[in-house]
This record gives C-alpha cells, structure tokens and sequence, in this order.
C-alpha cells in the first residue's frame, strides 16, 4: 500500500468524523461503483464520496477516495439532477471541465476540497442558466436534488470517459452510518488499491 494514499485515507476519515459535529451543514454520502454508473460497465474500481453543504455560509465541502480505475483519472464532478432518484443520467451541475485540484492521471487517490457555492466559478454555467440565471438558484436547485436522492458524484477516466464510477449522493445519512459508511469502504478501497498495484507476473 503506498503511505500516501493511506495517509489520505486517515485524514479523510479524521476529517469526516470531526465534521459530524457540527450542526449546521447537512452532510450526505455515496459509494461509487461501475455498476452504479448510467449505462453500467465491468470496471473493478471502487470509491466513496462526502460532500457537506452549508448553504448559510455558502460552503460545499467535497471529499472522495478511489482506487483501482482501469484508466487515469480524468475528472470529477457532482450531476444534477435525474428525474427520477437513484437512477438516469444529468448534465453536470458543478464546475468544468473537474474539480479544482482534483487528482487526475492516476488510477488511486483522495481529495478534499471545500468551495464558495455563491462564486459562479464554482458552477457548470449552463447549471446557473437552467436555475434562474444566479448563483442563488444553483444552489437552490442541487440541494433539492441533493435532498431528493437525484444528485450523483462522477468520476470519469480516460477508460470511461462518460463515467467510470459513480453514486448517488444519498440524503441527510444519521451521524454513526455516516462514520460506519466511510469507514467500511476504506478497507475495499485499499484492497484494491493493493491488487491493482501488485506486478503482473
């Protein structure tokens, strides 16, 4: 296992449970998958995504692990919003063409990000047109879809450009799932990661 990525994985449960404490943002939770991607595909990678929104203070804190895509990370970003919950495809509701920093080229990796929601960077522009034409609407419209379990976080990959794996930001998870939740993927993920990384023979 490298002693980074592991490194990345402890700060990111760290930082996890220290952010269950507070009150104000809500806080929601999705296991990514191959399988769980609009049109489904056989990929062997696995992930998990936080993403805590505090719409008073305009702050959406995004935190994700991956591990084993079988092409190099290439972006990453939150849909918003299917028709139905839990299922379909959407446009991308946050920034193009990725989260800022976010580690591409790579087939393993953490990130943890926290953004101004009220700065237009941080939204897809045609996500702002779709929502009144403001900052405010953008908002508005991905915590309804956050809320009604129609909001997903995508990560593509050379091998997958349309999405390598992906899953449903589910709404408000009670704190111990939470924890429970983050700190059950971490052995999957470094599974792979571990699997992946091992020479052919």
């Amino acid at each position: 296992m490298k002693p980074v990525f592991a490194k990345g994985l402890l700060a990111l449960a760290l930082g996890a449970a220290c952010g269950l404490t507070l009150a104000a943002p809500t806080t929601y939770s999705a296991t990514l998958s191959g399988a769980a991607e609009a049109t489904p595909n056989d990929s062997p990678a696995a992930g998990a995504a936080i993403v805590t929104f505090d719409l008073d203070a305009h702050s959406l804190q995004v935190q994700s692990i991956f591990a084993g895509l079988e092409g190099g990370s290439a972006a990453a970003h939150i849909h918003c919003c299917t028709v139905d919950p839990g299922t379909g495809a959407a446009g991308v509701s946050t920034m193009v063409p990725t989260f800022t920093d976010f580690p591409t080229g790579v087939t393993l990796g953490t990130y943890d990000h926290t953004f101004n929601t009220s700065l237009a960077s941080f939204w897809n522009p045609a996500f702002i047109t779709a929502n009144g034409g403001t900052t405010a609407g953008a908002e508005a419209a991905l915590l309804a879809g956050l809320n009604g379990g129609s909001a997903y976080f995508n990560i593509h990959s050379s091998e997958y450009p349309g999405g390598e794996i992906r899953g449903f930001l589910l709404a408000p998870v009670p704190e111990p799932g939470m924890a429970g939740m983050l700190l059950l993927g971490i052995p999957a993920v470094l599974a792979i990661g571990r699997r992946r990384s091992k020479p052919k023979s």
